[in-house]
């Protein structure tokens, strides 16, 4: 058993610049926590360090502005960090391999990286979504290293871009195997002023978040499968999707079509597709549904007149709306098809830097085609009159392929 070391952090956050974890740091620094924010990306952690947020997140400059002077945060990419605390947050998840089986080695490094540095006595919380028997595993291969702490599963449940306000008005999951380990985790969330806490055993809780997640992808497939049967037919989905919705309560929630993308939906679904026995065949076609519109969109583009020497103009490259993160964006996939069939892509973005991107009023210019990739607010004003307009999700005006 390792000898107990002085503390003087109140907790660790290890991949704590990210979208889950700079939000939760900065939270807990303002409810009086001495938080130690450990990444590996030194050139994040210099941008957090001179007061910038490294992403779009609704008040969480300012409130970094607020929080440098007070010597609450502090910064390091080294993994020896962990020695000063008792509470380390691991905002490390389980990605999808090219299989689309989770992969746990990244997982597995990290852990073996850290454990030399985790304190007995400490409590570990794992904030990112994970395979499902990843919290026990976690606690038996710190046990096999002679280190005795607990594990709880608590994941994050914000909305990228709102996670200061979700933070705090969304109820907290705490999955323990243990009394000792839950009044820990309660102290951590209680003290943030969070709207609830629900104790469930750590894969009761794995299984609610990848649950969640693939629910919502699973309504999103249904409103993208319904588009597409409408649009086959020939018919104005706009007013299919108001009839179906008009004065009728149980169809208020049905979604509008839109591209499903980012790091965590489809991901999800798939992680509980090699968790079941039957590999999840709903989850399964979800993922060809959402995974298929960019195809179905250029398909019906080229079938309507070839994109063989045409430009294409995509508007949006993030994964969705007033978002400057691109991870798993179908915008890509969209561009590369459309490539594929011969066409000239010209892609722009307010808030996605790349070298590689246009203009807007470029993009619109030279573009024979031009389709909404994501429905930034930006785009709500564009006169369009009169172009070839793809815009599935009805940001510019109507609904229309």
């Amino acid at each position: 058993m390792k000898d107990l070391d002085p503390v003087d952090l109140d907790l660790v956050i290890v991949g704590g610049c990210g979208h889950v974890g700079l939000p939760f740091a900065l939270s807990l620094a303002e409810c009086g926590y001495r938080v130690g924010i450990n990444d590996i990306d030194e050139k994040k952690i210099e941008e957090v360090r001179s007061g910038r947020v490294p992403f779009r997140e609704a008040g969480a400059d300012a409130l970094l502005t607020k929080l440098l002077p007070t010597g609450r945060l502090e910064l390091s990419r080294d993994p020896a960090m962990l020695r000063r605390t008792r509470t380390v947050i691991l905002v490390i998840g389980t990605p999808i391999d090219e299989f689309m089986n989770p992969s746990m080695r990244i997982f597995e490094n990290v852990l073996d990286e850290l454990a030399p540095h985790v304190q007995n006595g400490s409590l570990i919380v794992l904030r990112s979504t994970v395979y499902p028997g990843t919290s026990e595993t976690v606690e038996r291969r710190l046990r096999a290293a002679g280190i005795d702490a607990d594990v709880a599963f608590c994941p994050e449940r914000i909305a990228e871009g709102h996670a200061l306000e979700e933070l705090r008005t969304l109820p907290q999951l705490v999955g323990v195997n243990s009394d000792a380990a839950f009044a820990k985790a309660r102290e951590l969330f209680e003290r943030m002023g969070v709207a609830s806490v629900i104790r469930t055993t750590p894969l009761e809780a794995e299984l609610a978040k990848l649950l969640t997640n693939t629910w919502r992808y699973m309504k999103f497939a249904i409103a993208n499968q319904f588009f597409q049967i409408v649009s086959r037919s020939g018919l104005d989905y706009n007013r299919v999707l108001n009839a179906i919705r008009q004065d009728y309560p149980r169809a208020a929630d049905l979604p509008g079509p839109g591209f499903a993308a980012g790091p965590c939906l489809l991901k999800d679904t798939m992680q509980l597709s090699a968790f079941t026995a039957d590999h999840f065949p709903m989850g399964q076609a979800a993922m060809q549904v959402n995974e298929g519109l960019p195809g179905y969109i250029v398909d019906t583009l080229n079938a309507r007149r070839p994109l063989l020497g045409r430009t294409v103009g995509i508007l949006g490259m993030a994964f969705k709306g007033e978002s400057d993160d691109p991870r798993a964006s179908l915008s890509y996939k969209l561009r590369k098809l459309a490539q594929f069939k011969g066409a000239r892509v010209l892609c722009t973005d307010p808030y996605v830097p790349d070298p590689s991107f246009e203009a807007l009023d470029t993009v619109l210019r030279d573009s024979d085609v031009i389709v909404v990739g994501a429905p930034h607010r930006a785009y709500r004003g564009l006169e369009l009159d009169g172009r070839e307009v793809v815009d599935i999700w009805g940001i510019t005006g109507p609904i229309r392929l």
